[in-house]
């Protein structure tokens, strides 16, 4: 009887005071309204789609461990762990191209879509990741 009444009163209560109730309610509502407006692909950018000459002015993440990063990255990038980005947010420009890669773009797509949540719009996946890179030119050149 007791759970039949509860359920019968949770019912009747406005969908307002049951999110006000949600601990998640700000983080779902920030989520829905990026997915709401998100356009398809919007996020992501094949290496092939960045002219040559374009790599340097971009803010490259590499998003993957500090050992990876350390054995070879892509010239110019910056070491931010995938799991770090947003402890580390302001480190991270607003006001031109940045670019987050990882191995294959699954753990840099978790970051980008952390700070596109947050506000950054000018935050990109890099498709494919480091490999996608290296297989622009056989003799990519990758920092040591």
């Amino acid at each position: 009887m007791k759970s039949w009444l509860i359920c019968v009163a949770l019912s009747v209560l406005p969908v307002s005071m049951v999110r006000a109730q949600d601990p998640n309610a700000a983080a779902l509502d920030a989520m829905n309204a990026y997915m709401d407006f998100a356009e398809y692909g919007g996020s992501l950018i094949w290496p092939a789609q960045i002219p040559l000459e374009d790599w340097s002015k971009i803010f490259l993440i590499d998003a993957r461990d500090a050992t990876q990063f350390e054995k070879e990255h892509i010239p110019g990038a910056i070491n931010i762990e995938w799991r770090q980005i947003l402890a580390r947010r302001d480190e991270i420009p607003q006001d031109r191209m940045v670019v987050v890669y990882c191995n294959s773009g699954s753990l840099s797509a978790q970051a980008v879509f952390a700070l596109r949540v947050l506000g950054w719009e000018n935050v990109k996946v890099l498709q494919d990741g480091m490999q996608g890179w290296k297989s622009l030119s056989p003799d990519s050149p990758t920092s040591h």
